[in-house]
């Protein structure tokens, strides 16, 4: 999870959180590479947005002035992987921020590009962890129904094995499995469980829930399962990994991962923000054409970098960023959404308690009293 790499940043972090006044960048950086898209999913319309991509020049400049802050990168789209230079944004990001984690999910669709693709990227951070996340949201026939493509389910099985390979070469390439469960594909969720375990046997698989996002133009569709729904489906998904033997930073993530799954049971029951949200704090998401979000579900700008010189600090600490900071801070939203609930979790003192106790780790609770103490000296210095 990065804990002991995130963990000095923690007390301007809360910090910022607690006084409204902005005193580091976030940790978590999400990059929209491009809404182009080869899928037609039935969760995401995505593919039907105007394009104005930063290029690749203009990225350089936002990381750049991102400096060594972020310590996880996601680069998303659409299909990052039909970004020709997907490879050399990751390099970029790379030189200047030297994240630890970089994570890029794909369809599969590209199959003679991706694996050559992600070899490049790869070469291009070799000191970070790469992780590919391969969409999944069923077996066969019904995954290539709901995702709009035919063929796709064959396609993808052959660009996970050539990653497969790629492992053989790389040790810092990271295999999983990611699945959207939708109202869709909830019902025939335990067939892909059991099909990912037994048959694909990845390095993680990891779930989220289909949200009605303004980014993806779902908002009205109908696509959440109900709390009932998906909690039979992600009981199913605990209960495979209950047997699992798991030690170190394995067990840790895994921890996390149930509390992020019992965190969205809870938001989709009781329709409120569990845990504090640290959007806008810790994390956010910089769309296609430069406007900062605090994160894809209210996707709203703070800015756009093109009309601050692509320097993120300037957008970041703008007076739109600070009302959008009070609002998610009033808890006048909620959702479950991973990417920013798996920072939040990482600050929030109790859920970080609760996986070191899970996993037996002394030294984390020490940590993290150190880390609380340093946080309030923040607050009291102000």
């Amino acid at each position: 999870m990065g804990m002991q790499k995130i963990l000095p940043d923690m007390p301007a972090l809360k910090a910022t959180y607690l006084t409204g006044r902005v005193m580091t960048l976030p940790v978590n950086i999400t990059v929209s590479v491009s809404y182009k898209c080869n899928s037609r999913c039935k969760t995401c319309n995505v593919w039907l947005l105007p394009n104005d991509d930063l290029a690749l020049p203009e990225w350089d400049r936002v990381f750049q002035s991102l400096g060594d802050a972020p310590y996880w990168f996601t680069f998303s789209g659409g299909e990052p992987t039909w970004r020709d230079d997907l490879p050399e944004m990751v390099e970029s990001a790379y030189r200047h921020c030297k994240p630890g984690i970089i994570n890029i999910p794909t369809n599969g669709i590209l199959e003679r590009v991706i694996p050559g693709r992600i070899e490049r990227v790869l070469q291009a951070a070799p000191k970070s962890e790469v992780i590919i996340n391969l969409s999944l949201d069923a077996v066969g026939d019904k995954h290539d129904e709901i995702r709009g493509v035919p063929n796709n389910w064959n396609r993808a099985m052959s660009t996970y094995r050539q990653l497969k390979e790629l492992q053989r070469k790389y040790s810092n390439l990271t295999l999983g499995i990611h699945t959207v469960i939708s109202s869709y594909s909830v019902d025939s969720f335990p067939e892909l469980c059991d099909y990912v375990q037994r048959e694909l046997q990845p390095d993680s698989f990891i779930t989220e829930i289909a949200e009605e996002r303004v980014e993806l133009d779902t908002v009205g569709l109908g696509i959440t399962p109900t709390a009932e729904m998906y909690t039979v489906a992600i009981d199913t998904l605990l209960e495979s990994l209950r047997d699992k033997k798991l030690t170190g930073v394995a067990a840790v993530t895994q921890a996390f991962r149930r509390e992020y799954y019992e965190l969205v049971k809870r938001t989709l029951r009781e329709h409120r923000q569990i845990i504090p949200c640290m959007a806008g704090v810790a994390s956010a998401q910089i769309a296609p054409n430069g406007d900062v979000w605090t994160c894809c579900i209210r996707a709203e700008s703070m800015g756009n970098l093109r009309d601050h010189d692509y320097d993120f600090a300037a957008v970041w600490k703008s007076a739109k960023a600070d009302e959008l900071r009070r609002s998610i801070k009033a808890g006048e939203c909620y959702c479950p959404l991973a990417n920013a609930a798996y920072s939040n979790m990482l600050l929030h003192g109790p859920t970080v308690m609760k996986v070191a106790g899970q996993v037996g780790k002394s030294r984390a609770l020490s940590l993290l009293g150190r880390d609380e103490r340093r946080a309030r000296q923040a607050v009291n210095a102000r």
